[in-house]
């Protein structure tokens, strides 16, 4: 589904992924962990278009994204991201919010789109909240509704930036039951997360980065019982 060759990615004289290589299946659900400045987000940026790298190729079902004249729209649609900070528009109601992509890049009416954003605010938990305004929507809420506007463009993969690093703890959990649940539909995902419990109970398989390079990679078992290298026993001995 997803392919990165060599990526390294340059800013200045700052080198903030280094030679990173990774596979992910179709189906697959892969969670990125790692320090602070490791090189995760901007690993995500690229899988999505959002950055150029300075070398190296992502491939998403085949068709390289980082070719000169490849349409990062068409990417965005296959390719949903949920950022850490919500993104909403704040003068829409959360079903707007949700039936926007659906109508100005799918092309469905105005009626099948508030359709389609009513059905997948259920999904989330919200089917209460559609008329609501961000402003009247928790920050859990606002995660949720984020994620259903992904959802409406019919993404192939999902990837999420950190989702829940913004939230307040007691509404850590919604997000991560919607996340759970996407997981378990077959939806492929790429999760970069500080949320250790998540990632060794829903992911197939951890990449554990630092210093813009994939250290180790495994299944949960094999990362957080028997972690090959030392930087990944350091770094689990301080957020287990």
């Amino acid at each position: 589904m997803i392919s990165v060759d060599s990526l390294h990615k340059q800013f200045g004289d700052n080198a903030v992924l280094k030679d990173v290589n990774l596979e992910v299946a179709r189906g697959e659900v892969v969670c990125v962990i790692g320090p602070s400045g490791g090189g995760k987000s901007t690993l995500l940026r690229c899988l999505n278009g959002l950055e150029s790298p300075t070398s190296g190729r992502v491939l998403v079902e085949g068709e390289d994204i980082t070719a000169r004249r490849y349409d990062l729209r068409a990417l965005h649609v296959k390719v949903g991201m949920v950022f850490q900070h919500f993104n909403l528009f704040p003068h829409l109601t959360a079903a707007e919010n949700v039936a926007l992509g659906p109508r100005h890049v799918l092309g469905l009416t105005r009626d099948e789109a508030s359709a389609k954003a009513e059905k997948l605010l259920g999904q989330v938990g919200l089917a209460d909240r559609a008329d609501a305004k961000p402003a009247q929507l928790s920050g859990g809420q606002k995660q949720r509704v984020a994620i259903a506007r992904s959802l409406a463009m019919d993404p192939h993969a999902m990837l999420f930036d950190e989702p829940t690093s913004a939230l307040d703890p007691e509404l850590v959990g919604d997000v991560l039951a919607v996340m759970r649940d996407l997981a378990e539909s077959g939806m492929t995902m790429v999760v970069v997360t500080h949320e250790m419990g998540f990632a060794r109970n829903i992911s197939d398989r951890v990449v554990f980065m630092a210093d813009g390079s994939v250290v180790e990679t495994g299944t949960p078992e094999q990362i957080f019982s028997e972690p090959a290298h030392e930087r990944t026993r350091a770094f689990l001995s301080r957020v287990l």
